[in-house]
């Protein structure tokens, strides 16, 4: 299905790449209600006959802050608006919240123009790991798994990064338990690579720019620039106190699946399988 505005609203199979899924299309943008494929598909969702209930974010302002971010840092042009969901805007900002000390990884994800659009938690930390995380810099050889939250603060995506010894690995996967792929670490010496596998099959990769791996270039199959993640400067205050990390991802058109999704993923699989410190260093 094209997603045009002359799209009549109504379900549709999930443009994500859920199985057996159905997502409701609202006549302007997908949103963040699915419905099981097979099943009635039922009624118009009530949040798109009676916006600003609980839970369901508020209109937002544009944020000079981060349209700076954008592109002044990341260097990255203003473009025109997208579907206003992680999965169809084409730049995506990764702020990680600003700790004194990190023993959880927290992200807010905004669109280009700083609304609100998702949000990235660390999950299933029991209270020794996070001892070890304020003691110790051990955490990083344990098992870490993140949540991609969409704006409503549904799952779309969870990462699972298993206990690494020398090389990273992230598994991705739907909150159904489904498959999406793999991000594995290529090397160590040098600029780092990973691949991005699906299926049994390289479907792309991630290619640092420089040795202290701050900037990515993400390509496909055919070694095609298709993203690019960059890391920009949070400040001399936050730079020594703090261990935030921020980011920008521009993904340059419309990706298929499973590759959209990796590719989303990479802008927080970046920071925690490299377990970088917040210079940049590994």
């Amino acid at each position: 299905m094209t997603t045009q505005s002359n799209t009549p609203a109504g379900w549709y199979p999930d443009p994500h790449g859920a199985p057996q899924t159905l997502r409701y299309w609202d006549g302007a943008q997908w949103t963040q209600h699915t419905n099981p494929a097979g099943q009635p598909a039922g009624q118009v969702p009530q949040q798109q006959a009676a916006p600003q209930q609980y839970g369901a974010p508020q209109a937002q302002a544009a944020d000079a802050k981060v349209q700076r971010q954008v592109q002044q840092q990341a260097g990255v042009a203003a473009s025109g608006p997208g579907g206003g969901t992680l999965f169809t805007e084409p730049v995506l900002v990764v702020n990680q919240k600003a700790k004194l000390i990190e023993v959880t990884n927290e992200y807010k994800v905004m669109d280009q123009n700083g609304r609100d659009i998702g949000s990235v938690t660390e999950v299933g930390q029991g209270v020794l790991k996070k001892i070890l995380r304020f003691v110790s810099s051990l955490d990083q050889f344990m098992t870490h798994k993140l949540e991609i939250r969409d704006a409503y603060g549904q799952p779309q995506l969870l990462l699972t990064r298993p206990a690494k010894f020398l090389k990273s690995r992230v598994v991705v996967t739907r909150p159904d338990g489904s498959p999406v792929g793999e991000i594995v670490q290529q090397n160590m010496i040098g600029k780092i690579n990973f691949a991005m596998n699906a299926n049994g099959q390289q479907v792309g990769a991630i290619k640092a720019e420089n040795w202290r791996a701050w900037n990515f270039a993400i390509v496909d199959h055919a070694d095609n620039e298709v993203a690019r993640i960059t890391k920009t400067w949070e400040g001399l205050a936050k730079t020594l106190f703090t261990t935030a990390d921020n980011y920008v991802l521009q993904i340059h058109y419309q990706l298929p699946e499973p590759l959209l999704s990796l590719v989303v993923a990479t802008a927080l699989t970046v920071d925690t399988a490299l377990k970088q410190d917040s210079r940049g260093w590994n």
